[in-house]
């Protein structure tokens, strides 16, 4: 599939979404972006910036959401003007989708509202590739209704992506057979490193978090095949103001994207002999 202006699938090197998890300041944002697009370009890795303008599935109503629209896009409209990035927000069901499609290049839709036609369909039709997060209730194989949903719009740009699956007691699970089958999608798999090692709700009114093991299901998952990684990251991120304890910390990003970049060099020149057993040729 062409995303932006490159391709991505098995046959392409793995890309990049990453930055803190909402938009704290512009400051914040100009700092991980600028830093990130070096890290990035080192690794020889195409970088897509991430950060949400709202957050409206925090665990509590006192937890911080963001700066809203108006402001989260204007920020995010100078990361692009600033250092070339293209730009990726989650967007909600009351969202005003075409003002925001008119800003970002990708459009995110939440894990939660992954089963929503009418919310997929119209995030879908702005025309934007759509990365849609796997709700944590839902099996990796039923991903593809939900695929089905937002090309029946006709729009191809359409990525699925896991995050880990409810376990129970505020804990995830991430199965790598799971990314396998979401190939059988046909759309591009993304794993997200950092919110498959959350606790929702593990904080009582937010959500914790398992941080030494991101590097842990980044390799895991590179090593399994994948086209792109999702990675929120954050320079001190026990200040955070939100996702602090699954975050990775920025100063050591660079290092793992060296490893994860290596290991997915060695992986796609190797093939995927699963895929044959899956139905996907060779």
């Amino acid at each position: 599939m062409k995303l932006l202006d490159f391709e991505v699938g098995l046959d392409q090197p793995l890309f990049l979404i990453a930055g803190p998890c909402v938009i704290e300041s512009e400051t914040l944002a100009q700092e991980t972006a600028g830093r990130l697009k070096e890290m990035a370009d080192t690794a020889g890795i195409r970088l897509i910036y991430k950060s949400s303008f709202d957050k409206a599935n925090r665990s509590s109503t006192e937890s911080y959401r963001g700066p809203g629209m108006e402001k989260g896009l204007a920020i995010l409209e100078d990361v692009k003007r600033e250092f070339g990035l293209p730009v990726l927000t989650d967007v909600h069901e009351d969202t005003p989708l075409e003002e925001v499609a008119s800003v970002v290049d990708v459009l995110q839709t939440p894990a939660f509202l992954c089963r929503q036609t009418n919310f997929i369909q119209n995030v879908a039709r702005q025309g934007k590739p759509v990365n849609i997060k796997k709700g944590q209730f839902l099996a990796p194989w039923d991903m593809a209704n939900v695929v089905e949903k937002a090309r029946a719009v006709g729009n191809d740009q359409v990525m699925v992506c896991e995050r880990g699956v409810s376990f129970g007691y505020n804990t995830l699970v991430s199965d790598m057979r799971g990314l396998a089958i979401m190939r059988q999608t046909g759309a591009p798999v993304v794993f997200d490193a950092t919110h498959s090692v959350q606790q929702p709700g593990g904080q009582g009114k937010a959500s914790g978090g398992q941080r030494e093991f991101v590097p842990v299901l980044a390799r895991a998952a590179v090593a399994a095949g994948v086209s792109g990684l999702f990675m929120e990251t954050h320079p001190d991120p026990d200040v955070a103001l939100s996702d602090g304890p699954n975050a990775w910390p920025l100063d050591e990003m660079a290092d793992l994207l060296l490893t994860l970049t290596t290991l997915d060099r060695t992986v796609k020149a190797s093939g995927f002999p699963e895929n044959a057993w899956l139905g996907l040729g060779d």
